[in-house]
């Protein structure tokens, strides 16, 4: 059973940088497409950035430029840089794992979600 532990959240002032950790575990790493979601207050969850098991990238409009998404095979980790952070970046960030291999294909998981408040 895939497991996702997220760290690296926490209060910043406008233009700051983070970096947010989630470490995977109960499978084969790179069998799955890695993300991160937010969800802002009274807002839906959307996607911020995702890296295929392949490496390929994908961001949001609002982020291009400013965050960066990688993955260590070695270390079985996702990285989200985040760098010229805004107050509106300010949601719950969470990580995803999505199955890309035989019976999990198509399957979903979530971590438990990490924090980011960008205020001055």
């Amino acid at each position: 059973q895939v497991q996702l532990v997220e760290s690296g959240g926490g209060l910043v002032q406008p233009g700051g940088s983070l970096k947010l950790s989630c470490t995977f575990s109960g499978d084969i790493f790179r069998a799955y497409n890695m993300g991160w979601y937010r969800q802002a207050p009274g807002k839906q969850r959307e996607m911020v950035a995702r890296i295929t098991s392949g490496g390929t990238t994908q961001y949001r409009d609002s982020v291009k430029g400013r965050f960066t998404i990688s993955r260590d095979g070695t270390k079985k980790t996702v990285y989200l840089q985040m760098n010229s952070l805004k107050p509106e970046d300010t949601a719950v960030y969470y990580c995803n794992a999505e199955g890309t291999i035989g019976f999990t294909r198509g399957s979903q998981t979530w971590g438990q979600g990490t924090q980011v408040t960008v205020s001055s």
